[in-house]
């Protein structure tokens, strides 16, 4: 019986701790998302300013990281493509032997 009361006493701390923790780290994160927002929207209102050079700088880096990738793609078809022709070369000098 004394384990279940101890038990019992160290849940109830445990919630009480908890909720408090909880309660302090909620309050400093809902201050932080507040600070963020009006950051955003202060943002937001100085972007509509550019909007159309901010595009088109979007679209520029796009079109960059676009041709990266296919320069990326094409190296590894490329190795891969090394890759096949060993591996088809081996085959055909095992079976010849």
């Amino acid at each position: 019986m004394s384990q279940r009361d101890g038990f019992t006493g160290g849940f109830l701390t445990g919630i009480i701790v908890g909720g408090i923790i909880g309660a302090l780290v909620g309050s400093r994160l809902d201050n932080n998302s507040q600070e963020d927002r009006s950051s955003l929207l202060k943002s937001a209102k100085d972007n509509k300013l550019d909007t159309e050079a901010n595009i088109e700088m979007a679209r520029r880096r796009l079109e960059n990281k676009i041709a990266q990738l296919n320069l990326v793609i094409d190296d590894v078809r490329e190795q891969f493509g090394q890759v096949e022709q060993q591996a088809i070369e081996s085959e055909t000098s095992l079976e010849e032997g």
